[in-house]
């Protein structure tokens, strides 16, 4: 059982890093390589909030830290992307040197060495096998819930719907009065509040500093590519079947050569099946798919 709510803690976290991922780069075919740094936004304002207020500030933060990173999302997009959509180089460079340019900001703000965050759930739950720490549990039950909202709107909202038709043809959208742009915006902002979210989380379990939202960039690549770009269900079961082979590997050899490992296998299964495990409709899926 323990092992069981290992690996979904690790899915969860990973799913709702993809689900910002996947919505950007399977909507708007955005390599956005700035991903990452808004999970660390999300657990420096947690740092941030709790130095200022308190342990129990964690509260304050789970709603406040997505309001940063969607803030920052939207300026992203307003002041720098939107220029960007036709030239997809220009823009994997742009969010490059604005990755860069957030982890030397955070270290002057905040400082090099790595700062401690608090969970606001002490303890542990009694499960079969054991007992587990009540915040993993409580981690595991915020992503999964998320997760589910966001499946509900992408499929059974007007919203989810137009999302969808600009995902498959955008063009055709524009045609019949979808304001693309805006919707585009609105997405950016979406994913980047999701990622902030998976920040917040993710903190008390870790040490928060400057570069640790790296790690989830490459893994939350590899899940939309395996799961399918365009796909929201795909993301999802591509973080189930990279969380669960990294986390079970993580047992019987060292963490680095498991996540070396899956990420292989990876990728001879993106070489026979490059639309994915479920396809999306994004134009990034298609330029695979003809590969």
């Amino acid at each position: 059982m323990i092992v069981i709510l290992n690996i979904a803690s690790y899915v969860c976290l990973l799913a709702l890093v993809a689900l910002g991922l996947a919505i950007v780069f399977g909507m708007m075919d955005i390599v956005n390589l700035a991903h990452a740094e808004w999970v660390t936004i999300g657990a420096y304002t947690l740092a941030a909030v709790q130095a200022t207020a308190g342990k129990q500030a964690f509260w304050l933060a789970l709603v406040f830290a997505p309001a940063v990173g969607a803030l920052l999302g939207w300026c992203l997009e307003r002041f720098i992307i939107r220029f960007l959509y036709d030239r997809p180089l220009d823009t994997l460079l742009a969010t490059y040197a604005v990755s860069l340019i957030l982890q030397k900001a955070l270290e002057l703000i905040f400082g090099t060495q790595p700062m401690l965050v608090y969970a606001p759930l002490d303890g542990a739950v009694p499960v079969p096998g054991g007992s587990y720490p009540a915040y993993r549990i409580f981690v595991i039950t915020v992503a999964l819930t998320i997760t589910a909202g966001c499946w509900l709107v992408f499929t059974r909202t007007r919203f989810g719907t137009q999302l969808r038709a600009v995902i498959q043809h955008p063009k055709m959208a524009e045609a019949v009065g979808i304001d693309t742009r805006h919707l585009n915006r609105i997405a950016f902002c979406a994913g980047s509040a999701l990622a902030s979210l998976a920040g917040v989380l993710v903190a008390p379990m870790v040490s928060v500093d400057s570069h640790m939202g790296v790690p989830y960039l490459a893994k939350a690549f590899f899940v939309i590519v395996l799961g399918g770009i365009g796909s929201i269900a795909g993301s999802i079961l591509g973080s189930v079947a990279i969380g669960t082979a990294e986390t079970l590997l993580s047992y019987r050899v060292d963490p680095s050569l498991a996540s070396a490992v899956v990420l292989t296998v990876s990728i001879v299964v993106i070489r026979f099946r490059p639309q994915g495990l479920i396809p999306g409709f994004s134009a990034a899926h298609q330029l695979l798919g003809k590969g």
